[in-house]
């Protein structure tokens, strides 16, 4: 089961303490960056990979400017399925492009609507035009349990458990996985408007 995530969103009577769950990207992000140059050969890039423990790797060309993404699903993809030799094609062969990219400074937030919204789990970081990081759905997830625990202990403490009951909450839908602004519970899992409805009406 994925956890719902409060995102910048002022609690009620709560206001006035300023308390707010505004993580941003370059909180959770991973930096430095592991990159390839565009005519390097698929076997360095899954090497690279391999040898620090990434699920991808970002391609730059000769300008250092970064064009693509090669994640493990492009090597299954476009590499092992159509049995090709790894050392006998380029990184740009096999690269997905264009590459998606969000500013450092947007919240975690806007990073999972963009994911999304271009049905991406991973996203390059960008600060003033220079590559500085990834953000994966995986990151955004590590951090969502915390963040809840300490809105709610803060809520407990200044308003009572109620105002945290009756907070709106954003996050992955557990039923479709996909971003909901609006999360609703229904017997333990978070679901986005579209599959509580669903859930509501088979149950009548």
């Amino acid at each position: 089961m994925t956890f719902p995530l409060i995102l910048e969103r002022e609690i009620g009577p709560m206001a006035g303490l300023e308390i707010r769950s505004k993580l941003l990207v370059k909180d959770v992000m991973t930096s430095p960056v592991i990159t390839v140059m565009e005519d390097s050969r698929a076997d360095e890039a899954a090497k690279l990979m391999r040898d620090n423990n990434i699920g991808c790797v970002i391609v730059s060309n000769k300008d250092g400017k970064p064009i693509g993404i090669i994640t493990e699903r492009d090597l299954v993809i476009r590499v092992v399925a159509e049995d090709i030799q790894p050392s006998k094609v380029t990184a740009k062969e096999i690269m997905s492009t264009p590459l998606i990219t969000i500013d450092a400074d947007k919240t975690i937030s806007e990073a999972a609507r963009e994911m999304n919204r271009h049905d991406i789990r991973r996203l390059a970081v960008m600060y003033k035009g220079q590559l500085v990081g990834i953000i994966s759905s995986k990151d955004i997830l590590s951090v969502t349990p915390e963040l809840i625990e300490i809105i709610q202990e803060r809520a407990k403490i200044s308003a009572g458990e109620e105002v945290v009951e009756s907070l709106p909450l954003a996050g992955y839908c557990d039923n479709c996985g996909a971003w909901s602004d609006n999360l609703r519970e229904a017997d333990g899992t978070y679901l986005c408007e579209d599959c509580y409805s669903e859930r509501m009406r088979s149950e009548y």
